[in-house]
């Protein structure tokens, strides 16, 4: 999600990845020292278990009416339980990038101006928004993608060569196409990107 020029992870998206590389479990436990239920301070500790056996990743979420935004007030509880999950999440799969329920009292953006970027002039990026080569890196991070397949899906959608030599609407619509293929069938979106996979040469 893109929130003021700044991109973050998503609880929906976080739990999407473990359950797609078959994460074992999640074990979520209140730190009862560090609760306050008069002023309802509330604190969670969460572990997640990539394979059965494995080592724990653990991460702790706090939160409490000064640090969730007003349109959550009352559910802090349960907003400190999302927070440590997500934070074992990250943990557990080297996410560096925050995610937007982790963030403070910020309220949570819905308006679709929030969760894309504006279109910048040329192929760079406009005011600390990201360009569309960032928004191509950040899906194949995501989903995991091959980027060599991907480039070659991309040249082969915008009738050229290279990806370097499609025009600038072709590429926005690639990307847009890619971003909901994604999300919508990640499996079929793989099976399409290894068609556009060279076959080693062989020589006698």
């Amino acid at each position: 999600m893109l929130l003021n020029g700044k991109w973050y992870v998503t609880h929906a998206g976080l739990l999407r990845l473990a359950h797609r590389t078959r994460c074992a479990g999640i074990r979520v436990q209140q730190v009862s020292e560090f609760c306050d239920v008069a002023v309802r301070h509330w604190v969670f500790k969460a572990t997640v278990f990539k394979s059965p056996g494995a080592h724990g990743f653990v991460g702790y979420g706090d939160a409490d009416p000064s640090n969730v935004s007003s349109s959550v007030r009352g559910a802090e509880m349960r907003v400190a339980e999302t927070r440590a999950v997500n934070r074992a999440l990250r943990k557990a799969y080297g996410i560096g990038t925050c995610s937007v329920e982790e963030l403070g009292s910020h309220p949570f953006p819905h308006s679709p101006q929030n969760t894309y970027a504006a279109r910048p002039n040329g192929n760079g990026s406009s005011n600390g928004q990201l360009s569309l080569r960032d928004k191509l890196c950040m899906l194949i991070r995501n989903y995991e993608l091959d980027p060599v397949l991907v480039k070659r899906y991309a040249a082969d959608f915008c009738g050229t060569e290279t990806l370097r030599e499609a025009r600038r609407d072709l590429v926005e619509d690639f990307v847009s196409t890619i971003s909901r293929e994604a999300a919508n069938d990640r499996a079929a979106l793989v099976c399409k990107l290894n068609s556009y996979s060279q076959p080693e040469e062989v020589r006698p």
